[in-house]
């Protein structure tokens, strides 16, 4: 029987990020090149994933060392604008992340410049609410960055009516390097455990906005950071901030 134990997780992990880091290096820098030049022309960068690919936005948005012009866009949004009622949202036979068909809606939601940019993830890549956001920021002339697992998006069929995966919208395509189902450990069993693309998502998403913050700072610019408040300056400077992309995100 193989024994399980965090020390095997640790190890398996840590290759895994090793594998990530030598592997998608450069599609990191480029993705963070296209963020920069969104936000140098005002823009601001959208994140979105949906189930629990929300994540990804989270760990970028409203935290100290954040940006502050990274906006979360959220499938919920539309329960509490009123476009859907809650019933049709949790609709157990309708799954929510897979309904193609409904991003003009969503996009419509919010404030978009065409200086922004998005950032959308999918470990499948195949549903279709996230294919559609991709489509609809390509077409209205949005840069697009995907994070995917190359893995998991190659052994399924796309569940779009167009038969299109998300990666074939990316202006740049980032591979999370994670498996198939998302479960790194296998154990004696059929079964998997100890999924991971939340962990190497959290990874990118830090990356990137690191390389945009080296990117503006070597271009003599001051990256939209927000401050610890412990900082006696922290409140003004926040706050201004927010002014400046109030409204956006």
């Amino acid at each position: 029987m193989r024994e399980i134990t965090m020390d095997v997780f640790f190890d398996e992990l840590v290759k895994l990020l090793d594998k990530l880091y030598d592997k998608e290096q450069k599609n990191i820098e480029e993705a963070a090149k296209i963020c920069t030049e969104s936000i140098q022309q005002g823009g601001v960068i959208h994140v979105f994933g949906s189930g629990h690919s929300i994540g990804f936005g989270m760990e970028m948005q409203n935290r100290i060392g954040s940006l502050a012009c990274i906006h979360t866009i959220d499938t919920g949004d539309f329960v509490l604008k009123g476009k859907f009622t809650l019933e049709e949202f949790k609709d157990p036979n309708n799954i929510f992340e897979r309904r193609p068909g409904i991003a003009d809606q969503l996009y419509d939601l919010y404030t978009i410049h065409p200086s922004d940019a998005f950032i959308i993830i999918s470990n499948s890549g195949i549903n279709g609410v996230v294919i559609d956001m991709a489509i609809t920021a390509k077409q209205r002339g949005h840069k697009v960055i995907v994070v995917t697992s190359w893995q998991h998006t190659n052994a399924e069929e796309s569940r779009h009516p167009s038969g299109k995966k998300l990666y074939e919208m990316g202006d740049v395509v980032i591979d999370n390097c994670g498996p198939q189902g998302d479960a790194l450990i296998k154990t004696d069993g059929v079964e998997k455990i100890c999924s991971v693309s939340s962990i190497t998502g959290a990874f990118i998403a830090q990356t990137i906005e690191t390389e945009i913050c080296r990117m503006m700072q070597e271009s003599g610019q001051e990256a939209p950071l927000f401050w610890d408040e412990l900082l006696p300056e922290a409140r003004e400077h926040n706050d201004k901030l927010k002014a400046q992309y109030q409204g956006r995100v």
